[in-house]
């Protein structure tokens, strides 16, 4: 596993280091993390150019390594958000598109679709494996099963969603880079069934990944070990966030429509909160996980800034570097192949 690394969306900003690339990095690297996750953001860099041009990638990946740190992946979220809209969300997705297709949502939906096939291209000329982003949603204003939905409803929906992402992840297939979904309520892929839904909707495609990140699975009451046990071989992403979920009689899972302060499960900084990170770094280490974990600040409580300073030095002591040897080596009997044979009764007969 590398890291840490950490996710530069919640930090971009009007005011410097916090408003380019760069300032970004060198303040990243002073608090000790090595990798940023950069979003697709036009205040960041060039999506276009860098999809078009593996000179302009060099030159970015050279700037990012003068100021200590490399690119983790990239990360279009938004623009993934934008490739599958319910229309009781088109306002107020609007703000995720530049404001010339504000109010066009058929044309908002091709730009998003550009947008994720460009950040495909430009993964593979900087040279990362993998890409962060959100399925979007047809469905989930009906997640909740009443009124009762009409037979067919949840399978055009998933239906319509491989239609419009398989043509993607063909691009992704193309350029050798993972497409890894975050698991996120509010997305149409929002836990281990509705990502079953997804995978054979887009048939099993190879290019279809997760982005796991823990704090959503407790704001549900899923169980994310066993998430991992179930999906390892698709996690090619992780984000490391924590949550807390303390029930009342008054407030549950659907929050009572509460500010997040107030809501049974909130997001917290890394080690505040009731992620068992132990057990996730043990359980990725298990099955090999060999991409990054990266710092995703959001906390209804403390400062990020706060909370960016305790990301480094909470993933670097989780991050579990795999044994090359048995802890027993020592007391390995060291007997051969012809004294096991005969351990086992099979001393001279033909193997």
């Amino acid at each position: 596993m590398k890291g840490p690394g950490i996710f530069l969306a919640q930090f971009m900003g009007d005011q410097a280091p916090f408003d380019t690339l760069d300032g970004l990095a060198e303040w990243a690297a002073g608090l000790g993390y090595v990798g940023v996750q950069v979003p697709c953001s036009a205040q960041l860099f060039d999506l276009k150019r860098a999809a078009e041009s593996k000179a302009y990638c060099d030159d970015l990946r050279g700037r990012l390594a003068r100021h200590g740190v490399e690119v983790t992946e990239l990360s279009t979220h938004l623009q993934g958000q934008l490739v599958a809209v319910h229309p009781a969300y088109d306002t107020l997705f609007d703000g995720f598109a530049p404001a010339e297709l504000h109010g066009k949502p058929v044309e908002r939906q091709a730009w998003a679709v550009e947008q994720v096939k460009l950040a495909a291209k430009a993964s593979a000329n900087l040279g990362l494996s993998a890409h962060a982003t959100f399925s979007g949603a047809l469905s989930w204003p009906y997640v909740y099963p009443w009124p009762q939905r009409p037979a067919g409803l949840i399978e055009e929906a998933f239906a319509e969603l491989g239609r419009r992402w398989t043509p993607i992840l063909d691009v992704f297939a193309e350029a050798g880079v993972d497409c890894a979904f975050e698991v996120h309520p509010g997305e149409d892929v929002h836990d281990g069934a509705s990502w079953e839904r997804f995978l054979s909707a887009v048939d099993n495609h190879p290019a279809a990944r997760v982005l796991f990140d823990p704090s959503h699975f407790v704001l549900q009451q899923l169980d994310y070990l066993d998430f991992i046990d179930r999906y390892h071989d698709r996690i090619s992403c992780f984000h490391v966030k924590d949550a807390e979920f303390n029930s009342t009689g008054r407030s549950g899972v659907y929050g009572g429509y509460e500010n997040w302060i107030d809501r049974a499960g909130r997001f917290r900084s890394p080690g505040d909160g009731q992620v068992d990170f132990g057990a996730i770094f043990s359980k990725l280490a298990q099955y090999g996980y060999e991409g990054w974990a990266v710092l995703e600040w959001e906390c209804a409580l403390k400062r990020a800034e706060d909370g960016a300073r305790e990301g480094a030095p909470f993933i670097r002591d989780h991050i579990i570097r795999r044994t090359e040897r048995a802890f027993d080596d020592f007391a390995a009997s060291g007997i051969d192949r012809a004294a096991i044979r005969a351990l086992l009764g099979l001393a001279g007969e033909r193997p």
